[in-house]
């Protein structure tokens, strides 16, 4: 029997763009899964899409976050309720390949804790996006892939699979962007344990605009990228850097809103 599967995907506004989404997901997985579309407040335009879809797709479920607004915080939401042993996250915007995450499940399924969908490994794409954004994306990943040794060469990608368990041990401090995948990537690597990836093609979305915030994300993505260069560490000891690093990534900036 294949691994259990739940499937997170932070959702803003996608409105009846989510449905393609949905469909592909449904189509593509063999494993047993479940979905879990997160949003961030009732009124949101996917909403009533969600609630249409559940209608003849019960393991889809929707979620409103209690944790404050953001990717991240849906993210964190969303996982904090899933049922399965592997956790997959995944965009709502279509740009990532959902034929994928059975064999990033199975990676899981075999031990690893982080299983990555690849832009930048042998085999792997991108095609689209702003340019500046990629090349940063691009040389932290294979920096920290070759350098840093930490099982992937795309650490920055949003879309990977985890060990429920390994969540649940090490828990997740990012509160703002999508840097939760770079965080968790950088805190297997100082436990040593395993991480894998798959190449995938990414594509631009093609509906609707990004949320990613360049700017204001980069300080944070830059302190968990050095923290993922160092000794072994206990899972205590990296709960501890861990919420150092939160402190300074979550301190209010003046373009934030409450």
């Amino acid at each position: 029997m294949s691994v259990a599967v739940s499937v997170v995907i932070p959702a803003y506004n996608e409105g009846s763009g989510i449905v393609a989404v949905l469909d592909r997901i449904v189509d593509a997985v063999e494993s047993e899964f479940e979905i879990l579309v997160v949003v961030d407040f009732p009124a949101d335009t996917t909403v009533p899409v969600l609630q249409a879809y559940s209608a003849r797709e019960p393991r889809l479920r929707t979620l409103i976050s209690s944790y404050g607004r953001g990717p991240a915080n849906a993210i964190r939401f969303g996982i904090d309720q899933v049922k399965n042993p592997v956790v997959v996250v995944t965009m709502a915007d279509g740009s990532d390949d959902p034929r994928q995450i059975d064999a990033l499940a199975r990676l899981v399924e075999r031990g690893v804790v982080v299983a990555a969908a690849s832009r930048y490994c042998a085999g792997g794409q991108q095609v689209g996006g702003a340019w500046l954004k990629t090349l940063l994306s691009r040389t932290a990943g294979r920096s920290l892939g070759v350098f840093g040794r930490v099982g992937t060469r795309d650490a920055t990608n949003s879309f990977k699979a985890y060990s429920t368990g390994f969540i649940r041990e090490v828990g997740i401090d990012s509160r703002s962007g999508f840097e939760i995948g770079l965080e968790l990537t950088a805190k297997a690597r100082r436990l040593r344990r395993p991480v894998a990836e798959v190449p995938t093609i990414w594509l631009d979305r093609t509906m609707g605009s990004s949320n990613f915030q360049l700017a204001a994300w980069i300080p944070r993505y830059l302190r968990w990228y050095r923290f993922a260069f160092g000794p072994a560490l206990s899972t205590e000891q990296v709960t501890r850097a861990a919420a150092g690093i939160a402190e300074q990534n979550n301190k209010p900036t003046r373009k934030q809103t409450p």
